[in-house]
């Protein structure tokens, strides 16, 4: 405390004592105890009132026990039951919640994680794929400033992700491994990886590559065929030894016709052989008869070019090419679609060329367009004309309607720079994206489409979307979403169909571990998005011939249903309204292929290098007796006894407005007994 406020509050104990000596004392001839009594009262009264005004603050120290976190991670992947080790864990599981010295040592938290990361509820095995790397990221988040050892209870098998074992170098916690599965090694061979592109054109042939992995010590001879329907399209002799323990065969395959082709890659099994569920793998790709050609037509540099460029490819379906404006008018009969990006002065003839073939237009103007030139190429916007730019952030209109559009977080998008001003439409418009500026969302389009006499064009107000791709990169680790918002626009750009009451989007195959989902959006007969409409899909698997029906789910402007567990097979669908004679018809085919199957051994060498690497322990599911003991005895994960200090302003003690009062009540009460009042 400082001395200037213990200055005060001696004088503030000053100048209650002479007040109250003065009101009762001074010049009085009885000085009973009563007197002494009162006087003491107002001093205290006054007193407390003063000492309230000058407020002085008080160190409240505080100790507490803070216990380390144990963090149990739980393997939820469908290869723990298919290694017969669901049991075990789930005894594991139940020792550890029901051990006293290990709930008293520390905060026990339990996670499961497969494909997604999660608090643990309830274990089910039936996770289709594994990410461990997500554990570690995950946990870095949540526990980097605490001591928080991590039991992570597993095969060790890890399906898709990031490698898990380099990132103990970031996760600051020591891991503890239990490993799950058989450590015996079996003779066997499998298809590692199988490597071909999703889309072929017709009358092209299209390669495939196969991964071919043995393990074993002995000399074999087996072969690789590939069939598509009971016919053997292709194969070739294998041959594998102690030194020998892998292959990569690569060939091609004819595209013969459009549509989807199916085939079936197979190594064929050795006597013996444990696991033959790794030695298959189905595989389709989809033949189509043409290409969407998208011209880039720019006469500057810029890095959205580029972007622009690897979003289109993303889909093997469309190519682009970047072109200066007199290349594009020697080659304008090649093309679907044109992104006009920033037209300057030598874009009058390419407009005029535009207006010829009625091609569709995906025009970006930002602070290099000639906007004069552009005026008087189009009518339908105008944009006011300062010389002065502006950043704009980006905001996804969630009404938007004109065709479904992916999920696209741009919550930490850069912002894009733009002529500042007043912009103008003459004709209908729909906005794709708002501009935002230091969190203000402006009534302002961004981003915007329309169709105008069977012609369809997209605008967007800014140069800098690179920067969003790149930014994509860094918070989903893919380009994907970003690239996938581009490609609906472009898609959207090069489709000539009449624009329907319900419109559905869908894969036309789907891998044996992907996500089977379905998404659509209705509308009324005005063209505007219902919300109100129950949307109902009807299965029927083309080999069974069973029916079964499944309602959507409306998420935002869309309406989604999730079908990934579907057995393998081939798919014909419908999808219809309950309030209109409105409906949508489909197929789709799904693999066969489960990637947890393909397992026959825990991956004790990567658990071990997890272990020693965070300064952790590795054991075996049949040997985890000396776990909750060797956590419990090690000197790391102590309770750690704390304090906190806390400055306390003397006005928070509510217990001395309560003597306050009191001390006015008794005065008032002694008072009035005496005749005092």
């Amino acid at each position: 405390m400082q001395e200037k406020v213990i200055f005060y509050i001696i004088l503030s104990g000053i100048i209650a004592l002479v007040l109250a000596l003065f009101q009762y004392v001074y010049k009085s001839k009885n000085r009973s105890k009563t007197t002494w009594m009162l006087t003491f009262l107002r001093f205290f009264s006054i007193f407390l009132v003063l000492l309230l005004l000058i407020n002085p603050k008080f160190n409240k120290v505080s100790y507490f026990d803070e216990k380390p976190n144990l963090i149990i991670a739980v393997d939820n992947s469908e290869s723990i039951a298919y290694l017969n080790q669901d049991q075990n864990v789930a005894e594991l599981i139940e020792r550890l919640k029901q051990s006293t010295e290990l709930n008293e040592a520390f905060n026990v938290e339990y996670y499961s994680f497969g494909k997604s990361f999660r608090e643990v509820d309830s274990l089910n095995f039936d996770e289709r794929q594994s990410d461990i790397s997500q554990v570690f990221d995950r946990l870095s988040e949540v526990y980097s400033n605490s001591v928080s050892p991590t039991v992570l209870i597993s095969d060790g098998n890890q399906t898709f992700g990031n490698d898990y074992q380099y990132l103990t170098n970031r996760f600051k916690q020591s891991v503890f491994p239990v490993i799950l599965g058989d450590t015996i090694t079996y003779t066997d061979l499998r298809i590692e990886q199988l490597n071909v592109n999703r889309y072929v054109y017709l009358k092209n042939k299209f390669p495939i590559e196969i991964i071919a992995t043995y393990s074993g010590n002995s000399n074999i001879n087996t072969s690789l065929k590939i069939t598509s329907g009971s016919t053997v399209v292709y194969s070739q002799p294998l041959t594998f030894s102690k030194t020998k323990t892998s292959e990569i065969v690569s060939f091609t395959l004819p595209a013969n016709r459009v549509g989807i082709q199916s085939f079936k890659a197979e190594i064929v099994p050795i006597e013996n052989e444990k696991n033959k569920v790794n030695n298959v793998k189905d595989f389709a790709v989809e033949v189509i008869d043409q290409k969407t050609n998208v011209a880039i037509v720019s006469d500057i540099l810029h890095p959205d070019l580029g972007a622009f460029k690897k979003a289109i490819e993303s889909n093997q379906q469309r190519k682009a090419e970047i072109l200066n404006p007199n290349t594009f008018l020697n080659q304008s009969n090649d093309f679907q679609m044109i992104v006009v990006y920033q037209p300057t002065n030598s874009f009058k003839q390419v407009f005029v060329e535009i207006n010829r073939l009625k091609l569709n237009s995906f025009i970006v103007a930002g602070p290099k367009t000639n906007w004069s030139l552009l005026h008087q190429n189009q009518n339908h916007f105008k944009q006011q004309v300062t010389l002065q730019k502006e950043n704009y952030l980006p905001v996804i209109n969630q009404n938007y309607n004109t065709f479904i559009i992916d999920a696209l977080d741009v919550e930490n998008f850069p912002p894009i720079t733009s002529e500042f001003g007043e912009l103008s439409f003459s004709v209908p418009y729909q906005t794709l994206m708002y501009k935002s500026v230091n969190g203000t969302q402006l009534d302002e389009p961004l981003l915007v489409t329309y169709e105008i006499d069977s012609k369809r064009e997209a605008v967007l107000f800014g140069e800098g979307i690179w920067k969003w791709r790149a930014q994509n990169y860094l918070d989903q680790k893919s380009f994907n979403s970003f690239d996938n918002f581009i490609g609906k626009i472009v898609q959207y750009l090069s489709s000539k169909q009449r624009r329907t009451r319900l419109s559905i989007n869908y894969e036309s195959f789907y891998n044996g571990n992907d996500d089977v989902k379905i998404t659509a959006q209705y509308f009324n007969k005005n063209y505007e998005f219902d919300a109100n409409t129950n949307l109902n899909i009807q299965i029927k698997n083309k080999l069974t011939n069973a029916t079964t029906t499944y309602p959507f789910v409306l998420k935002n402007t869309n309406y989604e249903i999730d079908l990934s567990g579907l057995e393998a097979g081939d798919y014909d669908f419908t999808v219809s309204a309950s309030n209109a004679n409105v409906a949508s018809s489909g197929s789709f085919k799904v693999l066969d292929y489960n990637v947890e199957q393909q397992f026959l051994n825990a991956n004790v060498e990567k658990l071990t290098n997890v272990a020693e690497n965070s300064n952790g322990n590795a054991y075996f599911i049949d040997n985890t007796a000396n776990l909750v003991s060797d956590l419990v005895s090690d000197s790391r994960f102590k309770t750690v006894q704390k304090s906190s200090k806390k400055i306390v302003p003397l006005i928070d003690w509510k217990y001395l407005l309560g003597l306050l009062v009191l001390s006015l009540a008794l005065e008032w009460f002694i008072r009035k007994y005496n005749g005092l009042i």
